[in-house]
């Protein structure tokens, strides 16, 4: 008996470690999603784009505005949005909904710049990440305020079209 005690303990173990374990598509996600926000902080805006979904993205901000529109933004629309500052993604969480669809929540904190503003950043944010044409994009993004600081800051582009 104790024996088959130990013997089922040691499968427990080992059944929530391999559960632990990211999927291939979990892992390559979190690859894309650190090199997205590097090139972000970067202002790499070239790696911005092509990390992005090509049929463009989805966005909503929780700040009492409404859904975007499927958003399709260049290397210029991201440089003349001259968002700055130091912002940090922290305890990104990857999940694989469907074989080419991984959802990541994270908090994104920092400073947040503009030319007009400079402000604590703190929110809650989470993403779609699909698997395009065998590359992995970002295809939806949500921004929730969290505790302090805003989701976003409101600038002349954001009324634009």
């Amino acid at each position: 008996m104790k024996n088959l005690s130990m013997l089922f303990s040691l499968l427990v173990i080992f059944a929530v470690q391999v559960d632990a374990a990211p999927s291939k598509a979990e892992a390559a996600v979190a690859k894309a999603f650190t090199e997205y926000f590097q090139a972000r902080q970067k202002q790499d805006y070239k790696t911005v784009v092509a990390l992005e979904s090509a049929s463009g993205t989805m966005n909503t901000n929780s700040d009492g505005s409404f859904h975007k529109p499927l958003n399709k933004q260049s290397e210029a629309d991201w440089k003349a949005s001259t968002l700055g500052g130091a912002l940090t993604t922290y305890h990104p969480d990857f999940t694989q909904l469907s074989d080419d669809v991984v959802h990541v929540r994270f908090y994104y904190e920092g400073v947040i710049e503009t030319p007009s503003v400079t402000r604590d950043y703190r929110t809650r944010a989470s993403m779609n990440w699909i698997n395009e044409d065998g590359k992995w994009v970002a295809k939806t993004m949500h921004f929730s305020a969290a505790s302090f600081g805003d989701v976003t800051v409101t600038q002349a582009s954001d009324f634009e079209d």
